[in-house]
């Protein structure tokens, strides 16, 4: 029979020990004492599959990572699931990543309607959705998706900067604009009325098009029919490449013709254009363009060649999306070493979000990545380039972002 001492140390234990249970963190999922998961989606089929050579570099990127030793004594187990730019799709495959596959968190999803319709899910399940593959200017509002970071400059900054350029050059000209009717278009909408203003509905003639059509010639003869003498396409790359050569064939060329910086690759774009249907156009740069022989003994760009050379020797070295994939996938993996051994889904946000003069060696001289916790626009630095037939020439100086 307990007497009422015996009684008294058995509850002083039990209390002792009840902290100590409710105190004991659930593990991370994704994370053991010898992985991390990573998911990733990507359009590897589909009207933008130019970019999935994006997801095929940051695959080898990891496992190279692993074969030095991965991060933390942990390997890498990136798994990345083609979406085909299909939003239903990345829904689908955001959901089989985080509740089938339990990744840690998400990395480099690609497209700006394709994030647009995970980004409340991952939010509400507090999964880190980083350094998306779209510029969209929204995934800079920590206040309303804390939990997603984007990594490229924003859209809007872009068309800002670029509406700067027109009215410095041509300041009475009417603007002819191509988009596309999504998210990551109408950002390009929003950037241009940013600094035209009233002036808008008077001198830009706006025409979109949708992702799933087969081309945009009818939108670049209506655009010509306008009588614009500038031009702002917006669209990705397939699009691109179509709107360069149809206006070539009907003999448009504006005096000035701005292009979407996510539109820009060599092997993607300008040659299944033709290079030399493209020449005077201009767009704004980050990434070290591998074309531009001004890089040749640049170090950060022998780093890359080297990277490419040893592990992915038969790839297009002239397509823009391999050195911002690296880059891309260099920032994860500093962020990753800045998590030390607490790989918690709270601090690799948290460490995402408190990057310093982060120098990466695909970006452009005196460009660096910068975040905090109130600051989700990792690069808002870029700077002007020209296509010349051959490559994009870099021309002014590194501008910082774009007020208004």
């Amino acid at each position: 029979m307990l007497n009422r001492r015996t009684l008294l140390a058995t509850a002083s234990a039990a209390a002792l020990a009840a902290p100590r249970v409710s105190r004991a963190q659930p593990a991370t999922p994704g994370v053991t004492a010898t992985e991390i998961k990573i998911g990733n989606i990507m359009p590897y089929s589909g009207p933008a599959s130019a970019y999935g050579v994006i997801g095929r570099l940051e695959q080898v990127y990891f496992r190279v990572l692993n074969e030095a030793g991965g991060i933390a004594g942990r390997k890498i187990n990136y798994i990345t699931y083609d979406d085909g730019y299909s939003p239903p799709k990345t829904v689908e495959q955001a959901r089989r990543l985080v509740e089938q596959d339990r990744v840690a968190f998400l990395f480099n999803t690609l497209g700006t309607p394709t994030n647009s319709a995970i980004v409340r899910y991952v939010n509400q399940r507090k999964v880190p959705h980083l350094f998306l593959s779209t510029g969209a200017d929204k995934w800079g509002h920590y206040q309303e998706t804390p939990w997603t970071i984007g990594w490229q400059p924003s859209y809007r900054t872009e068309a800002q900067i670029y509406m700067k350029h027109l009215l410095e050059q041509r300041p009475d000209a009417k603007l002819a604009l191509l988009y596309q009717n999504d998210d990551f278009g109408k950002d390009y909408i929003v950037g241009v009325r940013d600094i035209l203003g009233d002036r808008f509905e008077r001198t830009v003639r706006a025409v979109s098009h949708e992702v799933t059509d087969p081309t945009v010639d009818s939108q670049i003869v209506s655009l010509q029919a306008s009588g614009s003498d500038a031009m702002l396409t917006a669209t990705t790359p397939k699009f691109a490449a179509q709107a360069i050569r149809k206006m070539h064939d009907i003999g448009w060329k504006p005096p000035l013709h701005y292009l979407t910086n996510v539109s820009v690759s060599v092997a993607a774009v300008m040659q299944p254009a033709g290079p030399e249907k493209g020449v005077g156009i201009i767009t704004s740069a980050y990434i070290k363009d591998p074309t531009d022989p001004g890089w040749r003994d640049d170090a950060g760009m022998k780093e890359w060649r080297g990277f490419m050379q040893r592990h992915m020797p038969d790839a297009d070295q002239t397509d823009v999306n391999y050195p911002f994939a690296y880059g891309v996938s260099k920032t994860m993996e500093h962020v990753l070493r800045q998590c030390g051994n607490d790989l918690s889904r709270e601090n690799v946000m948290k460490q995402a979000t408190n990057l310093r003069n982060l120098e990466i060696p695909t970006l452009l001289p005196g460009i660096r990545v910068n975040t905090s916790p109130t600051n989700y626009h990792p690069i808002r630095q870029m700077q002007l380039a020209r296509w010349t037939g051959s490559t994009w020439e870099r021309f002014g100086n590194v501008i910082e972002g774009a007020s208004v």
